[in-house]
């Protein structure tokens, strides 16, 4: 996306703290880059410190106040914990974008409760362990917004993820739940990528391809003939509608859950 049609004032973040995860890439990555356009600071995480690292750089070149990398494995639970007490030491975080990869696809009665058991920590659990350390200091300091980025799967399941589709549906209850408890100066949403063009949707087509038989062609073929604008959505896209969900103007939107699918959902 050009410069010039970057719709957001290139201020309007500034003095806030944004922690992004699963920023080394895809969607995540974008969202990193949207953040630092509008001024936040802020602290980017993933597993990859190299990419992070990488990262950085463009985003102070962005306009970003200031990048903090953390490397971290959202599986483990203590790590996160003792990660997220350290940056609160230097005040609170404003903005939390839950986001990791999922799990591979491939039918459901395929996957072992193991399987279940790493996704629901890297997702689920993790995102409720950090909303709950960041929601103190969000109340006190009057503002917070917390987006999570799923899949248009918890309104109508995707063949052959199903592993990913039960996953998602639990993320999007636990977020509804929350919307309902919430301070009112905090809001929690979610966003429902369609098919993006990511590494992640390719390595989705080849993980669907080795427990099925079918050629990643076909695959890929069968998604976009169900998406009208017959295209893939590019991750900036995504990113620019979660950043609008975490503007201080975007106060009255809670507990939803936008789609960024290009109309592939038949559903209202």
């Amino acid at each position: 996306m050009k410069e010039e049609n970057f719709p957001f004032n290139k201020s309007v973040l500034n003095g806030y703290r944004a922690l992004v995860c699963g920023a080394s890439k895809g969607i995540g990555k974008e969202v990193a880059k949207s953040m630092a356009k509008v001024g936040a600071d802020v602290i980017i995480c993933s597993r990859n410190k190299d990419a992070l690292e990488k990262l950085r750089l463009e985003l102070i070149e962005l306009g970003a106040n200031t990048v903090t990398v953390l490397p971290l494995d959202l599986e483990e639970i203590n790590d996160v914990t003792n990660s997220i007490s350290k940056l609160l030491d230097d005040g609170p975080i404003h903005i939390l974008i839950n986001n990791a990869s999922g799990p591979p696809g491939g039918p459901l009665l395929a996957n072992d409760i193991s399987e279940f058991e790493t996704a629901f920590e890297r997702h689920l659990y993790a995102s409720h362990t950090i909303t709950k350390m960041l929601v103190p200091g969000m109340e006190e300091s009057g503002i917070g917004r917390i987006v999570n980025i799923i899949s248009t799967s918890v309104r109508e399941p995707i063949d052959n993820i199903g592993l990913s589709n039960t996953l998602r549906g639990a993320m999007a209850s636990w977020s509804k739940s929350l919307s309902r408890e919430l301070h009112p100066c905090i809001t929690i949403n979610n966003i429902l990528p369609g098919f993006t063009n990511t590494g992640r949707l390719s390595s989705l087509a080849n993980s669907i391809s080795d427990k099925t038989g079918k050629e990643v062609s076909e695959i890929r073929q069968k998604w976009m003939e169900q998406v009208p604008i017959g295209r893939l959505i590019e991750p900036q896209e995504t990113a620019l509608a979660i950043t609008f969900l975490c503007l201080p103007s975007s106060g009255g939107i809670r507990g939803i859950s936008m789609a960024v699918d290009g109309g592939r959902m038949r559903s209202i």
